[in-house]
């Protein structure tokens, strides 16, 4: 893991280097320390809960909680009393007052995700509690004053909602002081070498078996791969390689085999083939791994020949060869 990756690991808990992630990168940087509210754009399974978490640690708000709510995953006549909290016998089962979500984030940051599922009449009330810093909870009558910074996001495009009157105008432009778009796994295809690295290492250490290495072949399939789950669909695959094959060595078809286990079909259409040719793409994923290895045994030449079934003169050779030098 080259020291880009590993600082941006520590830093925000993502990994990447690609542009559009370093673009992120910068704006998290920027939004962080202020009160802006901020709308994290982009697919299921590229991350969206993670920039809002790197937001909370970055900020000023990092000793105080950090709070989520699926707003896809609550029922309509639920998501009120789960966002404000209710009191004793406001409702069947209520046997006692409970605190709402923008009560225990007080201080801190509420995250909510999914937020273009939330019904009109939730809307209404989040915007009274941005807008006037109070909420008022299920069967209560008196206003309660808070202090919480609110990240939202969708993967969906809010503004046809807002024309179909399905969001409301006023809490979209609430909500989107800030915009954080995150384009999907298939527009940063540079960073799946050390996406499926990182993943490989972490599941090898949790089920106790050895790191599985991929062959040039297989990392070129999973790269042209367009990972329509995302970065969440290449930890799934990857786990299942680490957990399930039997050999170290992934090829072209175990890992092929991997990725459409559970797919009805075949489709031609799950890749997308760039204009490199199959020689160019070898090189460049040879100099990724021989980058990764050397990272991973801190630039002793020994021990990296050895890993990757070179002697040291072959090694030095590609080094030069691709110009990798350690900074």
């Amino acid at each position: 893991m080259d020291s880009l990756i590993r600082d941006s690991m520590e830093r925000y808990k993502m990994i990447g280097k690609s542009n559009a992630i370093r673009k992120i990168f910068q704006i998290i940087e920027r939004a962080a320390p202020t009160n802006g509210r901020i709308l994290i754009q982009g697919e299921s399974g590229t991350g969206k809960e993670l920039v809002a978490q790197a937001i909370h640690h970055l900020g000023n708000r990092s000793d105080g909680p950090f709070m989520r709510l699926n707003c896809a995953s609550i029922p309509e006549e639920l998501i009120e009393s789960e966002l404000f909290g209710y009191t004793k016998g406001a409702f069947t089962g209520a046997s006692a007052d409970k605190d709402g979500l923008f009560k225990v984030a007080n201080n801190g940051t509420l995250f909510l995700d999914e937020i273009a599922d939330m019904s009109l009449r939730a809307q209404a009330k989040v915007l009274r509690a941005i807008d006037e810093g109070e909420i008022q909870k299920v069967g209560g009558a008196e206003p309660e004053k808070v202090d919480v910074r609110v990240i939202a996001a969708t993967n969906k495009n809010l503004r046809p909602l807002i024309q179909e009157g399905r969001f409301r105008e006023d809490l979209f432009y609430r909500l989107n002081v800030v915009t954080i778009e995150i384009p999907p796994l298939r527009e940063r295809k540079e960073d799946i070498p050390a996406l499926l690295a990182h993943y490989n290492k972490l599941f090898s250490e949790e089920n106790n078996v050895k790191i599985r290495t991929f062959s040039t072949d297989a990392l070129i399939l999973l790269v042209e791969y367009n990972w329509p789950g995302n970065i969440r669909e290449l930890k799934n695959v990857v786990e299942y390689l680490v957990v399930m094959s039997e050999k170290e060595l992934i090829d072209q078809q175990i890992a092929f085999d991997a990725i459409y286990r559970d797919k009805g079909q075949r489709r031609k259409d799950y890749f997308s083939y760039s204009n490199a040719t199959l020689k160019k793409s070898r090189e460049n994923f040879e100099r990724e791994i021989i980058l990764n290895r050397l990272a991973a045994f801190n630039w002793n030449i020994s021990k990296t020949a050895k890993q990757l079934g070179l002697d040291r003169t072959n090694l030095y050779k590609k080094m030069a060869r691709y110009d990798i030098h350690q900074h």
